[in-house]
């Protein structure tokens, strides 16, 4: 009978978050990081990309990564080509993400229209904005667990459970993380 609150595992996805005040696009010394007009999403040219890095810097949610081998920055382009392309079902024009989410914990809609199911379920569950302090209004909203009780205590490990091989893999991993 250990603590069962410590089984909980919370996953935070780093994918751009198509901000409405996005400074990684204000940074570009290029306009390679642009927004579109037709529906805010935020893209990288990568013809005119210099490869500088000051997006990623900008950007407090870490969705830039800079591809080594081409030279320039790479994100999450919210799977444009799938979310409009006419030769999709209706159901399947989502993000890859969410489509292939086996527990369709990530959900694809919307949020300007308070009618619709995405928008709908973020005013049921609360959803929030990740850093609001920040001011970029990032158009995806994250949404609380549904049991949203967190142990007040630290987890602490069974009895008979100090060593072993599982702990001692956990500090290997964790040395390793730490360089």
């Amino acid at each position: 009978a250990g603590d069962q609150g410590c089984s909980r595992t919370v996953n935070l996805p780093r994918s751009c978050l198509h901000c409405e005040d996005a400074l990684c696009v204000t940074v570009c010394p290029t306009g390679a990081s642009y927004k579109r007009a037709e529906d805010g999403i935020v893209l990288i040219d990568p013809e005119i990309c210099i490869g500088c890095k000051l997006c990623s810097w900008a950007c407090p949610y870490g969705a830039r990564e800079f591809d080594e081998e081409a030279g320039v920055m790479r994100k999450c382009t919210l799977c444009v080509d799938r979310i409009y392309d006419s030769n999709l079902p209706e159901a399947e024009r989502e993000p890859a993400c969410v489509a292939a989410c086996p527990t369709r914990a990530r959900h694809f809609g919307d949020l300007a229209d308070p009618e619709s199911r995405v928008s709908k379920l973020v005013a049921a569950r609360g959803g929030k904005d990740l850093l609001e302090e920040l001011g970029y209004r990032p158009t995806n909203k994250y949404l609380p667990s549904r049991t949203a009780t967190i142990p007040a205590e630290p987890c602490k490990p069974a009895a008979g459970a100090a060593g072993g091989l599982g702990t001692a893999l956990l500090k290997l991993v964790d040395r390793a993380l730490s360089r």
